[in-house]
């Protein structure tokens, strides 16, 4: 009877991990019942205590996931003086031409269902959950001993790429970490990275030639990292590259940098559909030039700090992140890319190293796809540094082995995501007004994400999901004891 009902209880656990929540709970009502081991049910209480919070959690994602494709068919992009994009979804019979009421180019719904339905959801090459790596084109190489900020030359480049390809049980994903001087060439680089490391790997081809763009083509092991929009606006240098990458069939790395409070809303809502909805306009456009082309969601939304500078550091841009993954990985299925384990702080420093630590943690608790920028990165993206780059290697390799000895029957963290209903509303008012500093929305939401923090490290006081690996939350539960 114990065994029946351990199998019962996992069986539930296997439902919450498939954020298949209402099953679980189900699962867990019915344990209440009819099993009487108080071992069970202390464990089925404590499932218990967090699967309406999951289910609320849900609830938003499922907004937001539908809510990002009414910004595209209510208020639209604004496409109107780029004709390339405007002939591509005129041809497509793509736009909604009896919309009276949007603000810019509408699209039909019908149409954005129907591209979104023709993402692949299984991508070549999948490295699978929780796998990190490098990335962020930084552009600056920071030199132990040496305070001259500069790219990194051809044999700087050629010492990263071979550092990085001996840390290949650690690195899932080699993104292009830093930027490079003229001495070598982004196809050159390649080259390189396809001779020593096996795994994922991240390229961007918008200064590539032609033909040098084909060499991605049918590598289910490498992406072509592209943007196309802002604001919901196109970014106009970016669109003959993104087309031509979409044309060549590259794997696609669809990335999309908002900045809450800047180029996006101020509530976390509000700002994870306005980037959801900028990415999977990118969708419609790659799967309306080739069908059928996979696509990973690179939504990497970021946060400022007080001095207005993006903050790696702090736990915001680790919560939006994780939330956002969430977004795909519960709600749309599709493959997924976020940006965390990184610092705010410029220098090789205990610190750095330590705030780099707790954030890949903290994502890793919560469940992420592919972390970008895990690994070497410093000054919020701006630096690399192949010294910082060994030691969260270092770092990441004995989280890993802890993580994988504890008890996987712990169920899902609840994130308590803040819902805001007037998301939809304020995307509106600020493209409206061009700019969320002037938006009503964005003065009604200053407080957001330190409220959603608050919310976060209050429950966590009461329960405590793997004490044994610390993260943020847990580090900020020890400092104020």
């Amino acid at each position: 009877m114990r065994k029946q009902a351990d199998e019962i209880f996992d069986k539930g656990i296997f439902w919450e991990m498939a954020a298949e929540f209402d099953k679980a709970k189900a699962i867990y009502e019915d344990i209440f019942r009819h099993v009487t081991d108080e071992r069970v049910l202390e464990k089925v209480r404590c499932r218990m205590e967090d699967i309406d919070d999951l289910i609320a959690e849900k609830a938003v994602y499922q907004r937001i996931d539908e809510n990002a494709k009414r910004v595209l068919s209510e208020i639209g992009i604004n496409v109107i003086e780029n004709q390339p994009l405007m002939d591509l979804l005129m041809e497509a019979d793509a736009v909604d031409l009896d919309n009276e009421t949007a603000l810019f180019i509408p699209l039909k719904r019908d149409y954005i269902d129907h591209c979104l339905e023709q993402v692949p959801r299984e991508m070549p090459g999948d490295p699978g959950m929780n796998t990190f790596g490098t990335g962020a084109t930084s552009p600056f190489l920071k030199r132990t001993g040496d305070e001259e900020l500069r790219p990194a030359n051809r044999e700087e480049y050629r010492n990263i790429i071979l550092t990085v390809g001996e840390q290949q049980d650690i690195v899932g994903i080699f993104s292009l970490p830093v930027a490079c001087d003229k001495s070598i060439s982004l196809f050159e680089i390649a080259q390189l990275m396809e001779k020593s490391y096996q795994g994922l790997k991240m390229i961007t081809t918008s200064a590539m030639s032609d033909d040098e763009v084909t060499f991605l083509k049918d590598k289910e092991h490498w992406v072509d990292g592209t943007s196309l929009i802002t604001s919901l606006s196109p970014m106009n240098n970016m669109v003959d590259p993104f087309l031509r990458s979409a044309r060549t069939g590259n794997n696609l790395l669809l990335i999309d940098q908002s900045i809450a409070g800047i180029s996006g809303p101020g509530s976390p809502e509000a700002f994870l559909t306005q980037n959801h909805a900028q990415v999977i306009f990118m969708m419609v456009i790659a799967q309306t030039v080739n069908p059928g082309i996979s696509c990973i969601h690179c939504g990497i939304p970021s946060v400022i700090g007080a001095g207005g500078n993006l903050s790696y550091s702090s736990p915001h841009q680790t919560f939006i992140n994780a939330a956002l993954a969430r977004v795909n990985t519960w709600i749309t299925g599709f493959p997924s890319a976020q940006t965390g384990g990184s610092t705010s702080l410029p220098d090789v420093t205990p610190q750095a190293l330590t705030d780099s630590e707790l954030s890949r943690n903290t994502l890793r608790k919560y469940g992420v796809h592919i972390l970008r920028h895990a690994m070497g990165a410093l000054g919020s993206l701006n630096f690399f540094s192949l010294e910082k780059f060994l030691e969260d290697c270092a770092r990441e390799r004995r989280s890993r082995i802890i993580f994988e000895s504890i008890p996987k029957d712990t169920g899902m963290i609840p994130m308590y995501f803040p819902g805001d209903d007037q998301a939809l509303a304020g995307i509106r008012e600020i493209a409206e007004k061009g700019n969320p500093k002037n938006a009503d929305h964005t003065l009604k939401n200053v407080d957001s994400f330190r409220l959603w923090e608050e919310r976060i490290i209050q429950a966590a006081k009461k329960k405590c999901y793997y004490p044994q690996l610390n993260d943020i939350v847990i580090d900020k539960i020890k400092a104020t004891v």
